[in-house]
């Protein structure tokens, strides 16, 4: 089977992961392979800083790995936060405060669109591989839901009458930018087998 290191500290990301892939590979997170780092993202790109999270393990542990990193992108504020989005609100990385200065800039403005978009950056055999997947919807005005994570209690995407936070993880795969990027992911390497 094979193994591959997740560069990440976020259980919530780990547990997507593990529903969308089962047990066809072995994914290890950061913990369990003893590793104590916070591997920074001081790029100005989702694909920089996903490739950043990959390389960083790889060099420390020379085993196949990868990293994602995921925006919010919203039509209204010219795109942000995007790649700042977990420390939208300052470098403590409070979500609610995050969601809150969201709401507040958005406060009057009729467009409200939005996506989410994740990068996926593979190190597979000393040559790196991305994938994407974004996931369209919309900016409510009120927080709803205790799902979820991030920005999920504020995002309504395309095709559905509620917020991510308001949906068990089975239904938020069918729209998640997430779940379309680690298909591809997954894809990539079922031919690989």
């Amino acid at each position: 089977m094979m193994k591959l290191i997740f560069a990440t500290n976020n259980e919530n990301k780990v547990r997507e992961f593990k529903s969308l892939v089962g047990d066809q590979f072995e994914i290890v997170t950061l913990l369990q392979a003893g590793i104590d780092v916070d591997i920074p993202e001081p790029h100005d790109t989702l694909e920089a800083n996903a490739r950043e999270k990959s390389v960083t393990i790889h060099r420390m542990t020379g085993a196949n790995s990868f990293g994602e990193d995921t925006g919010l992108e919203i039509a209204a504020l010219n795109g942000a936060p995007g790649v700042l989005s977990a420390r939208y609100a300052g470098e403590h990385k409070s979500t609610n405060d995050n969601i809150r200065r969201v709401l507040e800039e958005m406060e009057g403005k009729a467009d409200r669109s939005a996506q989410f978009r994740t990068v996926i950056s593979l190190i597979l055999n000393n040559k790196e591989y991305q994938f994407e997947g974004v996931c369209k919807g919309r900016i409510t005005t009120e927080v709803k839901g205790s799902k979820g994570f991030g920005y999920d209690p504020i995002f309504i995407p395309d095709g559905a009458d509620k917020v991510f936070a308001e949906m068990e993880l089975s239904e938020k795969n069918q729209y998640s930018h997430r779940a379309k990027a680690f298909q591809k992911f997954v894809a990539f390497l079922k031919d690989l087998q």
